[in-house]
């Protein structure tokens, strides 16, 4: 996939959905107005983002506004982070985060590799954060990586903002008196993405498998696919009970077990008409414009992955 073409999502349109929290939407066209590539914007919203808080329980919050979704859990042994959102947002994760607890930061798990839930890795390690994530998050933070989708290219990170302890399938961790639990997903949004459970506290934040309430996106160039983002939802629903506060990666940060079935729905639905087009060789310009999303556009399709660029994504995997 690449970013131009009819019903492709702009250069710099992906990161408008992480960042609503600004009340700053723009155009594509604004948005190509104003910076140069994806990260800058993302760097420019971070800079003037609002961080909101959402207490959960058990100790467990969402910090909302910083790239994903971060979860934070506080206790005597310091805070633990889910992500690490966007470097300019620092000083308001840390008035967000020292609003909950004056402890130190810890620890922090990725839930995989993409700029806009690792970018302030190295910050959090400047605070003395030991980081943990998935081997393929190691890898990719490591090397250069091309997002085809984005038309970006990542340079290595810093070895201090590359995880520390990695683990190539599960993984417990014990802090402030609860237990978490780390899973590895087969490869869904990317090859590198994993489930975090806090047990105690019934919550599981799923990353980028799952998107409450907007497209998702798909990133081919590091081993995602639909299939796989299908066979995730399916492990997060068989995970949670209707009582589990489920945190996506992106879209409203406190979600639930009927939304996340919905968001299944809506992926299986969706592949299956993008797939019977394809396998009566509509091209992928006809496919698009078949509108095999169209049953779901009113929910899902109001944010800058379009229905257009969504299709593509799914033609691409089936």
């Amino acid at each position: 996939m690449r970013v131009s073409g009819k019903g492709a999502l702009s250069r710099r349109g992906f990161c408008l959905c992480c960042v609503a929290a600004t009340g700053a939407w723009l155009t594509p066209s604004q948005t190509f107005a104003e910076a140069q590539n994806i990260v800058d914007v993302f760097r420019n919203d971070a800079a003037k983002a609002k961080i909101t808080v959402h207490k959960l329980r058990g100790n467990v919050s969402i910090l909302e506004g910083s790239g994903g979704n971060i979860a934070v859990l506080t206790g005597p042994d310091g805070k633990v982070f889910i992500d690490a959102g966007i470097t300019g947002t620092r000083p308001r994760i840390l008035q967000a985060a020292n609003s909950l607890s004056r402890d130190p930061i810890t620890r922090l798990v990725n839930t995989h590799w993409h700029f806009d839930h690792t970018d302030g890795n190295l910050w959090l390690a400047e605070e003395g954060a030991a980081i943990i994530a998935h081997t393929n998050t190691h890898k990719h933070l490591e090397a250069v990586q091309r997002v085809a989708d984005w038309d970006f290219t990542f340079p290595s990170a810093p070895l201090a903002a590359v995880p520390t302890e990695v683990f190539s399938s599960e993984m417990t961790l014990a802090a402030n008196h609860s237990t978490l639990h780390l899973k590895h997903y087969d490869p869904a949004h990317t090859d590198s993405d994993i489930s975090v459970s806090f047990t105690d506290a019934d919550i599981r934040h799923c990353g980028d498998t799952y998107w409450n309430g907007i497209y998702p996106f798909i990133d081919y160039s590091t081993g995602g696919n639909i299939d796989g983002m299908i066979k995730a939802s399916g492990e997060n629903l068989a995970s949670v009970s209707s009582k589990t506060i489920v945190i996506p990666g992106h879209g409203n940060p406190v979600s639930n077990k009927e939304e996340l079935s919905a968001y299944r729905n809506m992926l299986v639905a969706i592949r299956e008409n993008v797939a019977k087009l394809k396998q009566q060789g509509r091209s992928l310009d006809e496919t698009v414009a078949a509108k095999p999303t169209a049953a779901f556009d009113a929910k899902w399709g109001q944010f800058v992955i379009t229905p257009a660029f969504f299709t593509r994504l799914v033609y691409e995997g089936v």
